[in-house]
């Protein structure tokens, strides 16, 4: 399996915080889960230049993309977003993560805005399991607690996923639909915040 992860720069990790958990930064560490794993993994980081160097060969020659961003969306092109999509119908599995719902490939896959409600209050998440059988799942348990998360919450815009695997329940009370499986054309798509 040939994994490339595109990663924005996150400014967080320049923070003593930061640097403590991400030591080489949150690409390399994405990417090296993945290569832990046996698996290639390119890493393409996007950051307040131009658009990342995600080409149509870099697609060709990848099996699973893995996409985490944040700010810098709109660096992505529209060419580049319909390359995703296209080779996503053709095969290619996509991970979306956190604020990656807001990435134009995303919205484009979806097919909606894929707006939520959002608040930043640093408060627990429990990400709880709802199909233990689910590969996605395996070996986690019931359960996945956050201590510190930014709530995500519903009403999401997206379409009924086609496989929830997780849900979240955050302390203030909201719930969000956070580890979502979407077939589109002969790929998938999973969202997971």
């Amino acid at each position: 399996m040939r994994v490339t992860v595109v990663c924005e720069k996150n400014f967080g990790e320049d923070a003593s915080t930061g640097r403590l958990a991400y030591p080489e930064g949150m690409g390399e560490c994405l990417a090296g889960i993945f290569r832990e794993g046996g698996a290639p993994a390119k890493l393409i980081l996007c950051d307040e230049g131009g658009a990342p160097d995600l080409t149509e060969e870099v697609l060709r020659n990848t099996d699973v993309l893995v996409w985490w961003g944040h700010m810098f969306h709109p660096k992505i092109t529209d060419e580049q977003t319909e390359q995703i999509a296209r080779r996503v119908q053709c095969g290619m599995g996509a991970i979306f993560l956190h604020s990656a719902h807001d990435s134009k490939p995303f919205k484009r896959l979806m097919g909606t805005s894929c707006s939520l409600l959002w608040r930043e209050v640093g408060e627990r998440e429990r990400l709880w399991c709802l199909d233990p059988t689910h590969p996605i799942a395996r070996g986690l348990g019931d359960y996945v607690d956050v201590p510190q998360e930014e709530m995500y919450g519903e009403f999401f815009d997206i379409p009924v996923p086609d496989e929830l695997v997780y849900v979240g329940w955050f302390e203030g009370g909201e719930v969000f639909r956070a580890g979502c499986v979407f077939h589109r054309g002969r790929g998938k798509v999973f969202y997971f915040n």
